[in-house]
Parts: structure tokens; sequence; C-alpha cells
């Protein structure tokens, strides 16, 4: 596999360093899970109803073990750890690794082809730097709170983890990055994602709207369902007999097959609708007349009517539907494990293929501390007795 041979230090927690490491250990890298001994934050929520399923889709493919970092052995375990690792990835706070004592350049001065990757809601050099990020918070900061929902209500937050994902995603390719440069010229560089950072570019619409209306109050923040930018028209979500469907026209050639469908071909080449420009500035009469429309079938028969014409559309789904989508699971995108502690569940394979290379079936995550004895062991050298103290095992 791709990354076979390359040894991974996770210390990374809930959702932005797990996720990248999980895509390393998919690509067949080892990958090390280090907690504290009571477990990390994500492995807790398990107490309540569902909330487990987030720690067993992102820790598959990984070996737990529990080091407790504040004491002497717990250091010295992950120093020696560190010896003949490649990677290391946290998510701490700024400063906390510094101060156990184990931070970039303690590990550098130990192990000098170590890349350090660290991820933090604003990262360590700015005026920003102390304060505590979290998904929610960092959709507020970045503004994707602000643009989300409808313009007559309050802001919503965003339904996926956009903050945390969008920097799980970037960690790995600043990794990928930094070790493909390491492998040209041995250098092995410290790198860093900010959550503020990885979200920006995704406003990229958003912020077009917000430039072109020169500071003026009167401009819609949040645009709901349309386009973030205002500047597609249709691009909407619209009512079907049983449900919604999303439905966007991305050049006029669509528009013109649309109104074939709708039965009035005509509006297809009126100079009121023919053009983008006259689209989006007639947008409530456009959506109405294509909800009244969508409205009279069922969003199966709705669907394949737009398909048939080539129009991009895709029916809101449940996420139970999702679960089951025919594609992800015939292409192996979604893939049943057997977890020793939450039955069969549905776990995601790695987006990134390769021709040629295999995908590599994750295994269930570890219980806490499966794998310690047999690491602390093997690699760190220790016996029974530092083994003990080290993981901070009762």
């Amino acid at each position: 596999m791709p990354l076979a041979g390359i040894r991974v230090i996770d210390l990374s927690q809930i959702y932005n360093g797990p996720y990248a490491t999980y895509l390393l250990a998919l690509a067949g890298a080892e990958v090390i899970k280090i907690e504290p001994p009571a477990g990390e934050p994500l492995r807790k929520r398990a107490v309540v109803g569902g909330a487990g399923l987030p720690f067993a889709m992102l820790n598959g493919a990984k070996r737990s073990i529990t080091l407790d970092l504040k004491s002497e052995d717990g250091k010295a375990a992950l120093k020696a750890l560190a010896v003949d690792a490649d990677i290391l990835v946290e998510n701490f706070s700024p400063g906390v690794m510094d101060r156990l004592g184990l931070g970039a350049d303690v590990l550098a001065q130990i192990n000098p082809r170590l890349i350090y990757a660290a991820s933090s809601g604003y990262g360590r050099d700015g005026p920003y730097a102390a304060y505590p990020a979290m998904d929610l918070t960092m959709q507020a900061m970045s503004g994707a709170l602000y643009v989300t929902g409808f313009p007559e209500r309050e802001p919503v937050k965003c339904g996926p983890a956009v903050a945390d994902f969008f920097a799980g995603i970037h960690l790995h390719a600043a990794i990928m990055t930094a070790l493909f440069e390491r492998e040209r010229t041995g250098i092995a560089r410290r790198v860093e994602v900010t959550m503020q950072d990885a979200i920006y570019a995704s406003l990229c619409s958003n912020l077009g709207l917000a430039w072109a209306s020169n500071g003026d109050d009167a401009a819609p923040a949040r645009t709901a369902n349309r386009h973030g930018g205002l500047a597609e028209c249709p691009y909407n979500v619209y009512p079907t007999a049983n449900g919604h469907i999303a439905m966007i026209c991305a050049r006029d050639e669509h528009w013109q097959r649309l109104a074939a469908l709708m039965g009035k071909a005509e509006l297809g080449f009126d100079p009121r609708y023919a053009t983008l420009r006259e689209r989006v500035s007639r947008m409530e009469e456009v959506d109405a007349m294509i909800g009244e429309w969508s409205s009279q079938m069922e969003t199966q028969a709705c669907f394949d009517l737009l398909m048939g014409a080539r129009i991009a559309c895709a029916p809101v789904r449940t996420l139970p539907e999702v679960m089951e989508d025919e594609n992800m699971i015939a292409r192996g995108s979604l893939i049943d494990v057997d977890h020793p502690r939450y039955g069969r569940i549905k776990v995601q394979q790695t987006p990134l293929r390769l021709e040629g290379s295999p995908l590599r079936a994750p295994s269930p995550s570890e219980d806490l501390g499966a794998s310690t004895r047999d690491i602390l062991s093997a690699l760190a050298g220790f016996d029974e007795a530092r083994i003990t103290a080290a993981s901070g095992a009762p």
C-alpha cells in the first residue's frame, strides 16, 4: 500500500486529527492512537445514544494505547515511540505539548526525520491563539454560521461538522506534502493547519456577494437554499408531492430543457428568462413556477424526469437512505464492519483512490488501551512495571 512502512503517532482527538490519521491508516500507515488513561473525549460520548458510532468510524485500522503524559514514564514512552516514527499528529490547544516537554523542538532532537503535524482553531502565532475552539464556535467565527439559514430567521449552524473535517482534510494534505518533501530532501518540517483557515475558501460565493454589496446592510447575508452569491437561477430546493428535490440549471440550455419539461418551452427563449442575468433578477418568479410544477409529482418521478433531460438535481434524502446508498456501496465507499462493542456498523472507506492500490478494509476500532502492552514492550522496550506506570493503568 502507498504508506506501508510509515509509522504515525496519533495524539489527536474528536474529529479533526482523527480523520486525517484515519486516511493515513487506510493508505497503509501504521497508526498508533495514544489516549489519556480515561480515553479521549469522543470515546466518552458513547454513553449518549449512538454517539459511540463516530469514534468507531474514525478510529478503525488504528492500534490503541494509553499514556499518562503528565507522568515521567508516560513522557519517556512517547519519546521512545517517537524515535522510529515518521509522523506525529496532535490537535491540542497551542502550547500544550510544549508545556509537557514534548513539543516539536524536543521531539526533533530525538528524531530529526519526524514530521510534527498540529491543528487547532486559530493557530499558535496569532492574537487568537489562546481561544478554545470547537466546530460550532469555528462556524461562528468563520462566518459559516452567519450565512447559513433563511434571511428572515436567525443564523443556524451547518448540519455537518464542516470546520472539523475541512481542517482534517487540509491536515492530511499538509502531512502528505511534508512527507513528499522529506523523501526528496531529508528535511522534516513542522506543519500546522487551523480550522479558521481551512473553512474560509468554502465561503467564496458568499464572500463575492458581500464584496459586491460594498457594505450595503440591505444585502442578504443568508440565502437559504439559493446560491450563496445569488449568482445562479434556478438554484434551490423545490417541493414535491412527497418531499423535496434540489435542482440547478448551470447553463441557459439547461433552463431551456427545464422549461420544455414544465410544458412552457416558450419560456426557454423568453427575453425575461432566457439569460442567467434575467433569471437572477426574477428569482422569485422563476422559483415559484418551478415549485408549482415540481409539487405535482412525487420526488422519484421528478428526479427521473430531470435526469432524462440531463439537468443537475438530487432528491433530498434521509440519513438512513444515505447509509444504504447503492452507489457508495457498489464502489466500496461504505462497508459493514462487525464491531465487538457496537455490533454491525456502517463505516466509510477512504475517499482517496489510487489505481492499482487495494483498499484496506478497516479493522474495528480497538477498546481503550488494547495494544498498550504489546506496543510499549516491542517498540519502547518497557517492562511490565514501566508499562503500568506509563499507561496510567489503575
